[in-house]
């Protein structure tokens, strides 16, 4: 008789001492969960295997990058129904065993041992970084990591980014507008915020594939130097920029910005990239940029920030995100970002928080890489292909649940004398 799946619900539940609010789909055609939810697909043995031996949300992405689990249904209400056990009851286990306490919740691990097979842990799958994560954040390193996230493959980038090539938060006039017009809106309202003028000199610190680069010479008239420590990027870059008659104003380098020699700039940009920095280093990475702009220079910080912990030494990354996406990638604070650029000697003059916009870019992005499903997968792999997608669709929701927040800081190298060169009322940025 098939009941591998009520089997599985029963002895999840009484490990979790809640009810599944997903259905379970189990290898042999049997469900059990409640009618017309979300649907969470054990297709064999070892995504149980898997979750006895890493429970919680990296074995769970295991499963998932591996093929062993999918969704039928609704993604993001899959995702939403199970966060709370994934991320909150599961985040701080080590391994189901040492979980269980009493006789009653030992019977269920035995049975989940049974139905799972031998309990001989599944190697991770191949898409795994499996190495020691210092988060020392050397050049060495910090290239290393980049390397992993962005040199996919510049053919799935334009599947999931679309026209634009922009892999930062748009910023949308309306939820119904095209991510092309949100993308260059966004493009529009850093080079205001940025106040630039034909004949300036702008650095893009993480210049990605060249698109702020290319409007800011094109729409502006000012020259850019572009510094990316990704080759494939760097090449997309160039091929752009020549393609747009751009070569005497955009200048793309293969360079940590850390080895810039030729500041100091009008303005500095630095947007989706300070969350590769590193806690320990911000402080430097401020100081590095305050040396490169010259006084009176504006700097336009665009960057994910985290909910602050009560005790901050609790904080943890994220182990998908670190083990499948960005290696080494860290999460700070909204005050602890503004506090460092202080500390550096930068006079912040504005802080613009726009959660809500990342959340509909997420979701054109999976959007974007749904409808071109099969092509992704030949080009990035069928694993690199569904971390994607799953680390997409849940960062939506994050920001949409308020988990992380998204914002632009804008601030000035002040000289001296104490004149800022900003208008007195600056909101509106020109517009």
């Amino acid at each position: 008789m098939a009941d591998a799946a009520l089997r599985l619900k029963s002895l999840v539940e009484q490990l979790l001492g809640v009810p599944l609010p997903v259905r379970i789909r189990a290898w042999d055609g049997s469900q059990a969960g409640p009618p017309g939810a979300p649907a969470l697909v054990v297709r064999n043995r070892r995504a149980v295997r898997r979750l006895l031996f890493k429970p919680g949300e990296l074995g769970l992405a295991r499963a998932w990058v591996a093929g062993d689990l999918d969704i039928e249904g609704d993604l993001y209400a899959a995702l939403d129904l199970m966060s709370e056990l994934v991320w909150e009851r599961g985040e701080d286990a080590r391994s189901l065993l040492q979980m269980v306490r009493d006789p009653e919740v030992r019977a269920a691990a035995r049975g989940l041992v049974k139905v799972a097979g031998l309990p001989l842990p599944p190697a991770p799958p191949r898409e795994e970084v499996r190495r020691a994560r210092t988060h020392l954040h050397t050049k060495r390193s910090d290239r290393r990591a980049i390397s992993h996230h962005y040199d996919v493959g510049n053919d799935f980038y334009e599947i999931v980014l679309g026209p634009s090539m922009v892999y930062s938060c748009a910023y949308w006039p309306t939820p119904d507008a095209t991510l092309e017009d949100a993308q260059r809106d966004k493009l529009e309202l850093i080079c205001r915020k940025l106040d630039l003028t034909a004949g300036q000199r702008l650095l893009d610190v993480g210049c990605g594939w060249g698109s702020l680069a290319i409007h800011a010479a094109r729409e502006y008239g000012v020259s850019v130097v572009g510094v990316t420590l990704s080759q494939e990027q760097a090449a997309y870059a160039r091929k752009r920029v020549a393609g747009e008659g751009l070569t005497d104003r955009v200048e793309i380098r293969v360079q940590d910005y850390r080895d810039v020699p030729d500041g100091p700039y009008d303005a500095i940009a630095s947007v989706g990239m300070a969350e590769h920095v590193g806690a320990e280093r911000y402080l430097e990475y401020a100081e590095d940029l305050y040396r490169l702009l010259k006084p009176g220079g504006r700097l336009l910080n665009h960057q994910i920030a985290r909910r602050p912990q009560r005790d901050e030494s609790s904080y943890s990354v994220d182990e998908f995100i670190d083990a499948y996406v960005f290696p080494d990638g860290e999460l700070a604070p909204l005050g602890s970002t503004v506090g460092q650029l202080e500390r550096a000697g930068f006079e912040v003059r504005d802080v613009e928080a726009i959660r809500e916009h990342y959340g509909l870019t997420l979701r054109r992005w999976v959007a974007n890489l749904e409808a071109d499903w099969a092509r992704a997968m030949r080009l990035a792999g069928p694993g690199r292909a569904r971390v994607w997608r799953l680390y997409m669709a849940a960062c939506a929701l994050a920001f949409e649940r308020n988990r992380i927040g998204v914002n632009q800081v804008l601030a000035v190298r002040t000289p001296e004398g104490g004149d800022s060169g900003m208008p007195l009322r600056a909101r509106t940025w020109g517009a």
